[in-house]
């Protein structure tokens, strides 16, 4: 990577316009009421219209509050010919289709089409839904009135997305039964292919000039062709990551292969449904699914956990787990041919036919790379083979009532490589954590990036004066026991003088319950009248929308809360973090990462699980401060910060927060007083 300085860019063709369209008197202001020129802002904008002008790539890492969409929408709507614009979450796509894009468009007065283009798993399906009204297989009474509400709505709505349909919420189990997936979608041959939303909306995707998409989708797409975005990259000029930094983990996802025991679960209840509906006397349907099902419970059975990841070469000898999966294919064989005979009475039973094969196929596939992958070392233990270890690491994950058998990539880098080979066109990658102490090493060896140019722009907050970094003294190791009791030891005085107002991040869901449970005692206890919100309580958006609206609540939460989380105001004033991020080490892919880096002279540690605590850290605590009034205190407990040899890397990494190890002071800063080493 090659690190530009802000303050001295290369000079672009559409500097001057860039400068105009973002100065005090230009229509962005004019138009854009809450709009103000900032300085970090203009520069972005102009690197990307380069970047744009030249068909380059631009790594850029923009700090909170430099307002990154401006940055990146207006040059793509003037100058990025056919844009597509990837980002992290579903909810930031509606925002930016919504709200960002519109507002822009409008602002600069340009005639540009746009479009928003989701996964099927999100569009209404009419054959789904005519089957599910007809056959009424609904377990609740609950389900009965969602199913009502879907019917209604799949007369009016123009776009059939879930989304648009409040009354349901979108994880809705109802949802399945009236949605597509690759393995039950018609296609062609479907009777409603016509009117089909997904192809409504693949169509409109592929006029428009803007297509708003996420990274889940995109990659699922350069992996299974299969969500209309491979259609369109060929045409596109200019593609924009935001939230880059989620890039490698959801690429990871995609270019994996998984097989689990809820497809075949899924597969036999379809196969049940439409045998006794189209040829009820051509076998004994229920028996037919029986065995296989039965099989399924066995393999799930050969991991004793409820939940459990473990590599290949980390299963016992004496596992019964490949055993049982060549019963499972056995099971599934017998079942296919049986389909294989009625197939021709009905589409859907040619379909679960086709499924059947499909899935036999990816369990026999991971078997045999599992089986291949194991070698025998000198000393009779057992390692990954050489071949395969820089391609894939084998392993199982144990749900409750489910098995899956994954196989991963150990790096994304020449997959992504060669996605970006042949047409050429600008590759734009923002977020507001790509870079640890302003190095993007790390980010751009996952990406495969090499010489590509990589830019920080920086927040144009205040943070010396509005945010206090502490970490509390004499806290305990963060493996000790009774850690998360410590946290809250040293939390409760700042939860208190700051009237609730706080975030409490954990690390583990342990963590949140025991925090959850204590608080809860506490409150109680001192009869503080704050409201206590906790993950699991509510879904993530009514547990946000809550404690916005109480103004004095505390909300405990894990991960899906350290980003895409933005609270104004005074209603945040404390985030309290109890341990650094560091990815749980007993992680199959994790540990194979980390073998062949050292078995390549690296540093397992510091070349990657540092840099991603870093970066998760990071937006942790970006959100404690979201715009220019807002004040607050970071609250760092693992004393590993201060004790540590990399701690100093760590906060050197985070926002330039005044710094203190004294209740007292935060306590002053929390009651309005400046700290004294402000």
């Amino acid at each position: 990577m090659s690190d530009a300085t802000p303050d001295s860019p290369p000079p672009g063709e559409h500097d001057a316009d860039i400068e105009r369209l973002f100065a005090a008197d230009g229509p962005l202001a004019a138009g854009v009421a809450s709009f103000r020129p900032r300085a970090s802002q203009t520069g972005m904008a102009q690197a990307i219209a380069n970047a744009i002008a030249k068909n380059e790539v631009l790594v850029a890492e923009a700090g909170t509050g430099t307002g990154k969409t401006f940055a990146y929408l207006v040059p793509a709507l003037l100058w990025g010919g056919k844009v597509i614009v990837s980002t992290g979450t579903k909810n930031l796509q509606d925002q930016l289709f919504l709200r960002d894009i519109p507002t822009v468009r409008h602002a600069l007065n340009v005639p540009v089409t746009i479009a928003l283009l989701k996964g099927r798993s999100n569009y209404l399906c009419h054959f789904h839904l005519a089957r599910t009204l007809e056959n009424g297989r609904l377990t609740s009474r609950e389900d009965v009135g969602h199913l009502r509400s879907i019917s209604r709505f799949a007369k009016t709505t123009q776009t059939g997305d879930k989304a648009e349909l409040s009354s349901v919420p979108e994880n809705a189990l109802i949802w399945n039964l009236v949605t597509s997936t690759r393995d039950t979608c018609l296609g062609a041959e479907c009777g409603h292919y016509q009117d089909c939303f997904v192809m409504k909306a693949r169509r409109e995707a592929q006029q428009a000039d803007v297509v708003v998409v996420n990274h889940h989708l995109f990659f699922a797409d350069v992996a299974l062709k299969d969500t209309g975005v491979a259609e369109l990259l060929p045409t596109a000029n200019t593609v924009i990551f935001d939230e880059a930094h989620q890039l490698p983990d959801t690429a990871t996802l995609f270019f994996g292969e998984s097989v689990s025991t809820s497809q075949v679960f899924e597969l036999c209840r379809d196969v049940l449904a439409e045998g006794l509906t189209h040829a009820r006397d051509g076998a004994k349907w229920p028996d037919v699914i029986a065995t296989v099902e039965k099989a399924a419970r066995d393999l799930r059975l050969t991991i004793p956990d409820d939940f459990a990841k473990l590599a290949v070469n980390q299963l016992a000898p004496s596992s019964e787990l490949f055993p049982a999966l060549e019963k499972l294919q056995t099971e599934l064989t017998a079942m296919t041919a049986v389909l294989e005979n009625q197939a021709e009475r009905a589409e859907t039973l040619a379909q679960c036919r086709d499924r059947a094969v499909l899935l036999g196929d990816a369990l026999q596939a991971w078997k045999k790379k599992a089986q291949t992958e194991d070698v025998e070392t000198d000393n009779g233990g057992k390692e990954v083979n050489e071949t395969d270890a820089s391609e894939a690491v084998l392993w199982v994950e144990a749900f409750s009532s489910s098995l899956q058998l994954h196989a991963t990539p150990l790096s994304i880098a020449p997959i992504f490589s060669k996605q970006r080979e042949g047409t050429p066109r600008a590759w734009i990658f923002t977020s507001a954590t790509l870079a640890v102490k302003n190095d993007f090493h790390h980010f751009a060896s996952q990406m495969g990036l090499t010489d590509e140019p990589a830019q920080t722009w920086p927040s144009p907050f205040d943070y010396g004066r509005q945010a206090l970094l502490y970490a509390p003294e004499n806290m305990p190791p963060p493996n000790s026991a009774g850690y998360t009791d410590a946290v809250l030891d040293a939390a409760l005085p700042l939860i208190e003088a700051a009237g609730g107002r706080a975030f409490v991040l954990c690390t583990t869901l342990r963590a949140v319950n025991r925090a959850g449970e204590r608080l809860r005692t506490e409150f109680a206890q001192r009869e503080w009248p704050y409201t206590l919100l906790v993950q699991g309580d509510a879904g993530r958006t009514e547990l946000l929308d809550r404690f916005r609206a109480a103004g004095n609540a505390v909300l405990v939460g894990s991960q899906s809360f350290w980003e895409g989380v933005d609270v104004r105001g005074d209603a945040l004033s404390v985030v309290i973090i109890d341990r650094l991020p560091f990815a749980p080490p007993d992680d199959p892919v994790l540990a194979a990462r980390i073998a062949t880096m050292e078995k390549h002279g690296g540093n397992g540690f510091m070349d990657y699980q540092l840099p991603e605590a870093i970066i998760s850290l990071k937006q942790g605590a970006g959100r404690l401060i979201r715009d220019e009034t807002d004040r607050g205190v970071l609250m760092i407990c693992d004393p590993r910060l201060i004790t540590a040899r990399y701690g100093r890397r760590i906060w050197q990494s985070l926002p330039p927060f005044a710094r203190t190890r004294k209740l007292d002071e935060v306590l002053a800063f929390l009651a309005n007083e400046p700290p004294s080493n402000a």
